[in-house]
């Protein structure tokens, strides 16, 4: 969804608050994917997460959303993350975003039922995701649905940020930080200590 990335300053306050998040101890499945390894306290995890913002009907449409926007498709996605638990988090901790966000998920199931006849969670996935279009894609908006549009900003940006902070999201990038090796892998140039294509590249 081109033209509508989230910008550099509120990446770096999110992530911010997102290893700040890590020592909550309400999460039963999302887990920074900084987190410190054999740390006992951030291994013991409740069975059940508890909203600490959203009503559990509004959590519920959370959840879907994320699933929605980063679905599991042969490897885990927002919902296996507990991408919902990270929003939910930081969205009792920021009121600057608590109204938009709640009158968001409201405007959502009214947008459902004008439509479809149905509040949003009742709807099929198809149904679901048309609603969702409009919202997501510029060359797709449509007129006086301006609130449905950065209210779903909004989720993308908490959604995707949510799951590349979280262990699983992070892996999924096949970062080399999260790997540990016996040794300092060697450099894959072999005979080019100076590393001379590379300089050439640049020029």
């Amino acid at each position: 969804m081109a033209g509508q990335g989230i910008q550099r300053r509120e990446v770096l306050r999110i992530l911010g608050t997102a290893a700040a998040a890590a020592q909550f101890p309400g999460f039963s499945k999302w887990s920074f994917a900084c987190g410190h390894i054999g740390n006992a306290t951030l291994q013991v995890k409740p069975s059940v997460y508890s909203p600490q913002f959203f009503t559990v009907a509004e959590y519920a449409m959370v959840e879907r959303l994320t699933e929605i926007i980063i679905p599991n498709d042969g490897t885990p996605g927002a919902k296996e993350a507990g991408v919902a638990e990270f929003i939910d988090f930081m969205v009792a901790n920021d009121p600057e975003v608590q109204y938009g966000l709640r009158t968001g998920l409201t405007w959502l199931n009214v947008q459902a039922e004008r439509i479809n006849g149905m509040r949003f969670l009742d709807l099929m996935p198809e149904q679901q995701n048309s609603l969702l279009e409009p919202l997501g894609f510029k060359d797709k908006a449509r007129p006086g649905e301006e609130d449905g549009v950065r209210f779903f900003r909004t989720m993308r940006e908490y959604t995707v940020t949510g799951f590349y902070t979280s262990e699983i999201g992070y892996k999924e990038l096949d970062n080399p930080a999260l790997k540990f090796y016996a040794e300092s892998p060697e450099c894959p140039h072999k005979g080019n200590p100076e590393h001379a294509h590379l300089a050439q590249a640049r020029s």
